[in-house]
């Protein structure tokens, strides 16, 4: 831990220990003053949405103790965006890119944080996290609809004083549709690369609370002109004088989703369920950067999560959940294609320093690991405002994940050993011998958090929160917060902010084994980093916003791979420093247009080597302009620039292209009922790629223009 951390963890610790006696001493001293607030402060910023990541309350979002975005319905509207990801790159200092150790999967890079799980950001649905306890980050191949999106909120920074393990470089929170009424609604899409969109939503209130229920499903191909030119089959096939990577050929990004959910709320309680899943989903490189269309991704994921909420009295309110989540994974992966020639050491992997023989692959290098991983979570906790100028939350809870594999595959350990010259496409059943890829592991985590949201006066706000954490693996952590928002006058905001945070080792880098790519190592620590900003926000006029904040970080111990005696193996072994700057205008040009802007800068190094980190883009740009022609016609457009990405010292390829994309959205509302929309992406068909580690040696190439139909009608 930090010197910084540690003498602010002893502060906040002596804070909290002073102020309870002189809080209930003074509880009677000024009774009204949680409720004093300059009224026309709110009426400047009475359009203004609430926020309720930043400290589990709702704030006013210029209020809010951290760097916040929150993206509503109207504006995931207006954007035409399909799934996610398009939304997530309207967040400033958030970039969206793949994965190049995991199938196609996404990955949300904020501020130079960057790794091939993504396990630095945490993706909340509704509050609680979903995530893949064996990799640490999202579900593989993680693709989330926005039919049954209300809004979503993102913190950029660290969130482990609130939300624990993984709440790193940030937070991303989606909230799902909230019951408005009697009504139900049926859409559907179609669009290039033959993918078809369809989704039901129908909701009803009752006596004391309310029914929903929404299914979507997204089925696509994938975008076929994806080419990746050669990959690593095609460097063997130089080696070895075979002729069978299927390099140049797409990447396999064909998908298949569904997504459902029914939610009931009576009285306090509510009660919702959630099912993902991925069916035959495309592997994008492959699992080991070779081109691999006979692979594929299955995933089943179902949550259930019981939510109690309670307002006692004005100043008392109790809130606690119960969460169990399994999720089922069955991966299929040709790692290297028929006829593939390999040399084997004797442990049946691939070997290029102690070679048992070379061996040709008839049917293909094939594994078929499967797992299921069961989350059970219960939180409880506290909200007390009835001390002068404090409101007090405090939180206990308990988690625990257990992943349970089997594994099918055609090499490793217990299977070849190398004598053989050929080998056949049967699979032999691993599961239960010590050659598995990962024996059965669990982990247990019980925590608590005390957070204080102190008014020093109606201008000033001081938040401080301290979390612990203990795990049953590798130990305990304490991550403490502070934030003081200045409301310097009507119109101008300003916070100085500190946050700690860290991220706990992943089952995959701790306990990993019989894997030529890299072994797990009990013995890895988490990831921590320490954060300072600085933010201001300025409304000049009711129709202009402006905001820009600047940070500084230093993560420690960041987990990758190194060589060891038992070959490549996980351990702490980098640091990284960032600095940067945010900035976005929001400008309500007249009833009918409305222009928002982003730009981020962002610089991130090795701590020791002073090199950039790779790939990860020093510089982005966002436009959106949104025009309302009348009642029935909307036009959106968004315009948004990716730059100055470096490569590895060691990466002798070509500079990484910087690119522009635009996305442009006609909606005509053909009646009250029904809404058409027709979306081009990609408008001017613009050639950009994502990096790759350089095994697909022209990168990961993004989808071109696609041009998109949708049909909405509310009964």
């Amino acid at each position: 831990m930090s010197f910084t951390r540690n003498i602010l963890t002893l502060s906040l610790m002596a804070a909290f220990a002073i102020q309870s006696p002189l809080l209930l001493a003074n509880a009677d001293l000024n009774e009204e003053f949680n409720d004093a607030v300059d009224d026309s402060l709110e009426d400047f910023y009475g359009d203004e949405d609430f926020i309720s990541i930043a400290t589990g309350n709702k704030v006013l979002i210029h209020k809010a103790p951290a760097i916040t975005t929150v993206i509503t319905r109207k504006e995931i509207d207006n954007l035409g965006a399909t799934h996610l990801d398009e939304v997530l790159e309207r967040v400033p200092g958030l970039h969206v890119s793949f994965s190049s150790v995991s199938r196609n999967d996404p990955i949300y890079s904020i501020r130079g944080i960057k790794t091939g799980f993504n396990p630095q950001i945490l993706v909340l649905l509704n509050g609680v996290e979903f995530k893949n306890s064996f990799s640490g980050g999202l579900p593989y191949t993680f693709r989330y609809p926005l039919a049954n999106v209300e809004r979503i909120e993102v913190i950029r920074g660290p969130g482990s004083a609130l939300y624990g393990a993984d709440a790193f470089s940030g937070v991303i929170n989606i909230i799902t549709s909230q019951v408005k009424g009697e009504q139900a609604t049926v859409g559907g899409r179609i669009g290039s690369f033959n993918s078809y969109d369809f989704w039901l939503q129908a909701e009803s209130k009752l006596d004391e609370g309310f029914w929903r229920l929404s299914l979507e499903k997204q089925i696509s191909d994938g975008d076929d002109e994806r080419i990746a030119s050669a990959d690593l089959q095609t460097v063997f096939d130089g080696a070895f004088g075979t002729n069978v990577s299927l390099a140049p050929t797409a990447l396999d990004s064909r998908y298949d989703i569904l997504n459902i959910h029914a939610d009931i709320k009576w009285q306090n309680w509510q009660w919702d369920n959630w099912y993902w899943q991925q069916s035959d989903g495309g592997l994008g490189p492959g699992g080991a950067q070779v081109l691999d269309p006979k692979g594929f991704q299955d995933v089943d994921l179902f949550r259930s999560l019981l939510k109690f909420e309670n307002k006692i009295n004005d100043n008392l309110g109790v809130s606690s959940y119960i969460s169990w989540m399994k999720t089922t994974n069955d991966s299929y992966f040709v790692l290297f294609p028929s006829g593939t020639v390999l040399p084997i050491g004797s442990d049946g992997n691939i070997n290029f320093s102690n070679i048992a023989g070379i061996v040709q692959f008839t049917d293909g290098y094939i594994g078929n690991p499967k797992s299921v991983q069961k989350d059970f979570r219960f939180h409880l906790g506290m909200s007390w405002s009835g001390w002068d100028r404090h409101k007090i939350t405090m939180a206990i809870g308990y988690s625990d994940f257990n992943v349970k594999a089997e594994e099918f595959k055609n090499f490793g350990p217990g299977v070849i050993d190398g004598n053989k010259a050929f080998v056949d496409g049967a699979l032999s059943n691993v599961t239960g011998t010590p050659y598995i890829f990962i024996p059965n592991v669990s982990r247990r985590n019980s925590y608590t958090l005390i957070q204080d949201e102190w008014k020093l006066g109606n201008d000033l706000e001081l938040t401080l929160g301290l979390r612990y954490d203990d795990y049953s693996d590798f130990g305990s952590n304490i991550n403490p917060r502070a934030a003081l928002v200045w409301q310097a006058n009507h119109n101008i905001t300003a916070k100085l902010l500190y946050g700690s945070a860290f991220r706990a080792p992943s089952f995959n880098e701790m306990f990993l084994i019989n894997n030529p790519s890299a072994l797990g190592n009990p013995d890895v620590q988490p990831e921590e980093i320490d954060t300072w900003e600085v933010a201001l926000e300025y409304k000049p006029s009711f129709d202009v916003r402006l905001a820009v904040n600047i940070y500084q970080y230093k993560a420690v111990d960041l987990i990758d791979k190194t060589p060891s005696l038992e070959g490549l193996k996980t351990a702490n072994i980098r640091d990284q420093n960032g600095f940067g700057l945010e900035s976005e205008m929001e400008w309500k040009i007249n009833d009918g247009i409305l222009l928002y802007v982003n730009y981020s800068w962002q610089n991130s190094e090795d701590d020791k080597t002073k090199e950039r980190v790779a790939d990860v883009p020093k510089q982005l740009f966002y436009l959106d302009l949104s025009y309302k022609l009348n009642d029935t016609w909307h036009i959106g457009s968004q315009l948004w620039w990716v730059g100055d990405r470096k490569r590895t010292a060691i990466d002798s390829r070509d500079a990484i292209d910087d690119y522009f994309l635009t996305n442009i959205k006609l909606a005509w509302q053909v009646l009250p009922s029904v809404q058409l929309q027709s979306i081009v992406k990609n408008v001017f068909d613009e050639s950009a790629a994502e990096p790759s580690n350089g095994r697909i040696v022209n990168d990961y190439q993004r989808e071109g223009r696609s041009f998109w139909l949708t049909l909405e009608y509310k009964l």
